[in-house]
């Protein structure tokens, strides 16, 4: 469990870079263009064998007849994609700051600046008078205590799920 921890405090700027950029990317949505789903119908070629039934193939037929629906349900499903993605990032970093404020102590602060903020270790011993040896004992607890707090918060969320 403290990898997970670790990896997600380690990974928390690049994690909220990725959640905004698929805020960006869901506000300015616009999925593939009608040329891009005709031109994926014409030029796609089955790897079975086929075997010809008539004498007349009608592949611009049915391009002509499908390309608009095959078009909305790819950009419905990509644009649903993005809006899932963004949910459970946002909840994990929602959880994740939620979590920090309620550490014990000094800790709240501290792993803030740590996590959120991204202050080095030595920024975190000037700015708390304290040494590197602390820095590290104060990040050790925060991440027992998160460790039950992600247990808890996982527990409840099996619970909810089973039933």
């Amino acid at each position: 469990m403290s990898e997970r921890i670790e990896k997600i405090m380690q990974n928390y700027s690049q994690m909220v870079m990725e959640r905004n950029c698929l805020e960006n990317q869901i506000i300015h949505f616009q999925g593939i263009s009608e040329t891009e789903v005709i031109e994926s119908m014409y030029f796609a070629q089955s790897d079975n064998e086929r075997v010809q039934t008539s004498g007349v193939s009608d592949k611009t037929g049915r391009i002509a007849l499908g390309y608009k629906d095959r078009m909305k349900r790819i950009n419905n499903e990509w644009q649903d994609h993005l809006v899932k993605k963004h949910a459970i990032l946002a909840d994990e970093l929602i959880f994740l700051e939620s979590a920090i404020l309620s550490l014990s102590g000094i800790l709240p602060e501290f792993i803030s600046d740590m996590v959120i903020e991204g202050l080095t270790w030595d920024e975190l011993a000037a700015k708390y008078h304290v040494s590197r040896t602390m820095v590290a004992k104060y990040r050790k607890k925060a991440i027992r205590e998160l460790e039950i707090l992600y247990t808890i918060h996982d527990k409840e969320m099996e619970e909810y799920i089973l039933n």
